[in-house]
Order: C-alpha cells, then sequence, then structure tokens
C-alpha cells in the first residue's frame, strides 16, 4: 500500500516540543523510547502484536513539505531555524520491533526507538495510532478465531469501522488474528486478504419473487453461491427456495460448494432447523453461515449448543473490538546518551504503581522450556545483557519477588528484532499470509492456561535482576 505522507499527523505538542529541543540544542541528543502497553484487552491472557508494516511505511515517507511548513510558520510559535530543519528532516534512527504476529505481554518493549530527540518526539502519535488500532483487532479477532475452535471466521465489519482506514486495516489485523477472509475488497487489492460475500436483503427485495432472487444469483455466479435465508421467513420461504434453487440450477451442474446465510432470528434453533431441511433434501454438502452482531461469548455458545454452523461472519464487535475498544499501548522515554556516548537511564514515576515505568535501554527475552517446546516467560533485560541458558536460571513474578521459578533446560530467543539502521531500512516483512501463520505458530506455544477467556493465567514478564536493581535504586534516588 502506497502510504501517504502523515508527518502532520501527529499531537501538536510534539512540534512544541521540538521547538523547544531545537533552541535548546536537545535536538541532537540520543534518546530512546520504548512503546508498550499496560493492560491486555478483554482480560485476557495475552494480545497480538500487530501494525509493523504501516510503521516502516511512514518512516520512510515521513518529509515535510513547503504546505506543511507555511502551515506551522502561520502559527506564529516556531522559531524560523526549527523550521527550515524541518525542511530538510529525515529519520536518521534505530529502530527495534516484535514482528507482527506475536504474542505480547504487559509492560515489555513492542518497539523501541532510538533517535535524536527531535526525530523520536514527532513520530509518537503516528507509531501508537498504528500499533494500538492493529494490535487491538488483531487481539480481539484471534479471540473470535479460537472460539469458533477450527470453522472458518470472516471478517464483515467495514460499515460499522471508525473510518475508512479502520476498515483497511482492522480487516488486515482480523486476518493476522486468524480470520478466513473479509468482505472489505480494498484490504484484498491492497494486502491480498480474501474477499468474499453474500447478498444484502435489497438484492432480493428487488424480484418479484424470493426465488426468482435466489435462481437469478445461481445462475450468475454458481461457482460462489451464498443464499440469505432470513428475509421474510427463514423456515417457511427462505430455506425451501433455497434448495429448489440449488437443486434446479446448480446441482444438474454437478456443482456442490454453496450455502446459505443465517442473520437474524434464534441462530442456534434455525440453524438445527436448516441442517436437517438440507440434509433430507440431500444437500449435505452445503454450509450454513451465521452473522448478526457475534463476538467470541456468542460463537461459544453456539457451540455449546451444538448449533449446525460451518461458517461465521464477524462484523462490528470485531472491527471495533466493542467490549474492550482501546488497546493501552504508550510511548515512553528511558534513556537519553551523553556527550560521550554513555547511556543514562530515565524513569517515570507515579503514584499510580501501574505506571512507573522501566528505564533504560532493553532486550526482551522470551523464554522456552526445551522438552515441551511451549512458552514458559519472558525476560526484560538491560541491552548488553545476555541470558546464559547454560546455567539455571531464575524467574521472578514481578510485583511479587517471592515467587520464583528455576529454568533448566530451556532457550532462550530475543523477541525484538532490528527494522532500521541509521535511518536505513534492514528489515524484509513478511507476506501477510506468513504474518498469519507465524501467530499461530507462536499461539500455539503458550499454554492452554493462557489462553484461556475467563481468569486467564498470568503469563511471567520478569525483570533481570539488574535491571530490577537499576529500577529501584532510581525509584529510591527520587525518594530523597
Amino acid at each position: 500500500m502506497n502510504q501517504e505522507n502523515y508527518s502532520m499527523l501527529c499531537d501538536f505538542y510534539e512540534m512544541t516540543m521540538s521547538n523547544g529541543y531545537f533552541k535548546n540544542g536537545f535536538y541532537k541528543k540520543k534518546t530512546y523510547f520504548d512503546v508498550f502497553f499496560r493492560t491486555i484487552p478483554d482480560n485476557g491472557g495475552f494480545a497480538i502484536a500487530a501494525g509493523l508494516e504501516q510503521v516502516i511505511s511512514y518512516i520512510q515517507n515521513l518529509h515535510f513539505s513547503e504546505n506543511d511548513i507555511e502551515f506551522l510558520k502561520s502559527k506564529n510559535c516556531f522559531d524560523d531555524g526549527f523550521l527550515k530543519y524541518l525542511k530538510n528532516f529525515k529519520f536518521s534512527g534505530d529502530i527495534w520491533a516484535i514482528p507482527e504476529g506475536t504474542p505480547i505481554f504487559p509492560n515489555e518493549p513492542i518497539m523501541t526507538i532510538c533517535a535524536p530527540a527531535i526525530e523520536a518526539q514527532l513520530i509518537e502519535t503516528f507509531v501508537l495510532l498504528s500499533i494500538n488500532h492493529q494490535s487491538l483487532i488483531a487481539t480481539k479477532a484471534n479471540r473470535i478465531v479460537r472460539a469458533a475452535c477450527g470453522k472458518p471466521v470472516l471478517e464483515f465489519g467495514s460499515r460499522r469501522a471508525q473510518g475508512a482506514s479502520g476498515a483497511i486495516l482492522g480487516a488486515r489485523a482480523a486476518y493476522i488474528g486468524g480470520c478466513a477472509g473479509t468482505a472489505c475488497t480494498i484490504t484484498d487489492e491492497l494486502y491480498g486478504v480474501p474477499a468474499g460475500g453474500t447478498m444484502a436483503h435489497s438484492w432480493i427485495q428487488m424480484f418479484d419473487t424470493e426465488y426468482d432472487a435466489f435462481k437469478t444469483y445461481c445462475e450468475l455466479y454458481p461457482d460462489n453461491t451464498t443464499l440469505l435465508v432470513d428475509t421474510y421467513d427463514t423456515l417457511k420461504s427462505g430455506i425451501p427456495n433455497a434448495i429448489k434453487a440449488f437443486k434446479e440450477i446448480l446441482v444438474p451442474k454437478n456443482i456442490h460448494s454453496f450455502g446459505i446465510r443465517l442473520d437474524s432470528g434464534d441462530i442456534a434453533y434455525l440453524s438445527k432447523k436448516a441442517r436437517k431441511m438440507l440434509d433430507e433434501a440431500g444437500l449435505k454438502e452445503c454450509k450454513i453461515v451465521a452473522s448478526n452482531s457475534l463476538d467470541e461469548y456468542l460463537i461459544r455458545d453456539l457451540m455449546v449448543q451444538d448449533a449446525k454452523i460451518d461458517i461465521f461472519g464477524v462484523g462490528e464487535r470485531m472491527i471495533t473490538s466493542k467490549s474492550t475498544p482501546v488497546f493501552s499501548g504508550v510511548y515512553k522515554l528511558v534513556a537519553v546518551e551523553d556527550e560521550n556516548g554513555n547511556i543514562i537511564p530515565k524513569i517515570k514515576i507515579s503514584e499510580n504503581i501501574a505506571k512507573i515505568t522501566n528505564p533504560h535501554f532493553k532486550k526482551v527475552y522470551r523464554l522456552f522450556d526445551n522438552e515441551s517446546g511451549m512458552a514458559i516467560a519472558d525476560e526484560l533485560c538491560l541491552y548488553n545483557e545476555k541470558i546464559d541458558t547454560s546455567k539455571p536460571h531464575t524467574i521472578f513474578d514481578e510485583h511479587s519477588k517471592w515467587k520464583t521459578k528455576t529454568l533448566t533446560n530451556f532457550t532462550a530467543k530475543e523477541l525484538l528484532v532490528p527494522i532500521f539502521k541509521n535511518g536505513k531500512l534492514i528489515y524484509n516483512s513478511p507476506k501477510l499470509n506468513e504474518i498469519q501463520k507465524y501467530c499461530q505458530e507462536q499461539i500455539d506455544l503458550l499454554w492452554d492456561e493462557v489462553k484461556r477467556f475467563e481468569n486467564p493465567h498470568k503469563y511471567y514478564v520478569d525483570l533481570s535482576q539488574n535491571l530490577w536493581n537499576l529500577k529501584n535504586s532510581l525509584l529510591q534516588e527520587n525518594r530523597k
């Protein structure tokens, strides 16, 4: 997708702070910022990283046009030297990120930006909106997909999304989360997410009879027919007319790949009645698609009721993540470099303990048990630390240091990978279907207890002893 230049898509205070950095010389100071999130949507056990590809495209297109400069000049609050600096602006820093599709947990860096102060500051808004939005939808979509227990889930939410990019990129994120396809045509065109659909009630209302509508559709799209059967009366006319159209138009052509869609009423009851009617008509291959304000809980209930549904179409509750519509990603300064290249840790302190940051330039390791292959914990370390897997390694619950676990047969994998080096892209973005496959593989490495919808097991995210000591020393210094 060709990215527009969104350099001006930033909070105004990013501009005023950057202007201040320029005037006092801080714009040359190298800074380190972490992107992380605080709480998992829907009180789940994990979230899914998404949105990196759009951040990459944004960084590559980052520049200020003459119109941008003139607009800023009209505000009468920016230094002429700063505006001249912006004319030649180009990102020159380093970025590390956790790849899209990776399960992620609170308070660990999803992305780290190392760049001169102005460069790091100006990209904050777009980086957050991209990561927050797509991680939210990918996480919600995966919950819904898991509830469907292997039955395909289609994303149907474009008309209820918050704006055009919400629909387009929301469908992309839903695909990363495990959806089989989308109703959003442009997402197929731009990203290759398979687009498809059935029909609206208006198609059926256009014809003199329901049967004529079904018959015509079967004739037009014999290889891709799904008929909406609830425009008038699902059991008395919809399903009987669909059966008649299938048997008169498609079956004589030896076509047996078709379906019906239920979009209202008691879906569990109607699906059982529909399955019985279809089977008795000899149409056992006919698929039943269900839609109508579904989410993971309603789908789970349908599964418990043994509803005869083959495919789920999910719209508003996925594309807006209706139950938890905000991802809590934040962008915080964690270190600066002095004139001698020494990295000086920074910490944000708050009366709200959850808002106290983890300082310094860091690595994130994921630890895997060698016998089961399953993920055990994540550990945040200082940038120059390395976990020695040849020795026993103790991990802690950060909020209760007395709760420990010692690992002896394990593998440690770094999660943050280099994306930009000195402003140059050095990362090859995977294809979207590869991201989806990777996402499923990584989720399979989480214990079932972590994947529960209610009261999931809390996955360990530990601080190395050195990082924990540093954090506490900074807290103690600030108490003086």
